[in-house]
């Protein structure tokens, strides 16, 4: 019997993909999770077939969480599927060690696609992000600013971007206000920027809201 596990931190999106997921493997047991660190917790405690994530949950990043599953269990297939679009996380997901990544715009068809994949010990990318990851073997140098932040950098930049203040940075991802601070600090310096306004403008001219 295969065993999958969903993290999302929407009781309907969960309910969709386990419905979703029970049509096409009715045989398949199914679990939720609502966080990254119950999904953890799970992942290490149980043996489980597939994890299907998204990146944005409360707490710790998606991302993260994604890095330290594939440090204890390094075969076990990780599918994103996440609002954000293919551009700006895609690429951060799959260098962390998952296997594929959707949007969760995507149908029932490509969602079982994309499982059917993993389940075979292959990747699950669409053309779009196969482009750019062939562009991600550029210099450095021909990357856009906001392409050269850490996975961290480029999650407090989102949300700076997004108008979120530094204390509400701070509680959602349960860090100090001083290490946001630093974090705003070091994004503002690579991307040769100089307010939060200026953050905003360069999201919105990038699509990256």
């Amino acid at each position: 019997m295969r065993r999958f596990i969903i993290a999302d931190d929407h009781t309907v999106v969960r309910e969709g993909l386990r419905q979703m997921l029970q049509d096409a493997f009715p045989s398949a047991f199914v679990a939720e999770v609502s966080d990254g660190e119950d999904l953890l917790k799970k992942v290490i405690s149980e043996k489980w077939d597939l994890v299907i994530s998204d990146i944005t949950m409360p707490g710790r990043s998606g991302l993260d969480i994604l890095k330290q599953i594939k440090q204890n269990l390094p075969k076990l297939p990780v599918l994103i599927l996440s609002m954000h679009q293919e551009d700006h996380y895609a690429i951060r997901a799959l260098k962390a060690g998952a296997s594929g990544y959707l949007n969760k715009d995507c149908d029932q068809k490509e969602l079982v696609d994309a499982v059917n994949r993993l389940m075979m010990g292959k990747k699950y990318i669409t053309f779009s992000v196969a482009e750019k990851l062939t562009s991600n073997f550029e210099p450095d140098s021909d990357k856009l600013p906001h392409e050269q932040l850490s996975d961290r950098e480029f999650e407090v930049f989102k949300f700076l971007a997004s108008g979120k203040t530094v204390s509400d940075i701070a509680d959602q991802l349960f860090l100090s206000t001083n290490t946001v601070s630093t974090y705003r600090a070091r994004i503002l310096s690579k991307m040769h920027l100089k307010t939060n306004a200026e953050l905003t403008l360069y999201a919105m001219e990038n699509k990256l809201l």
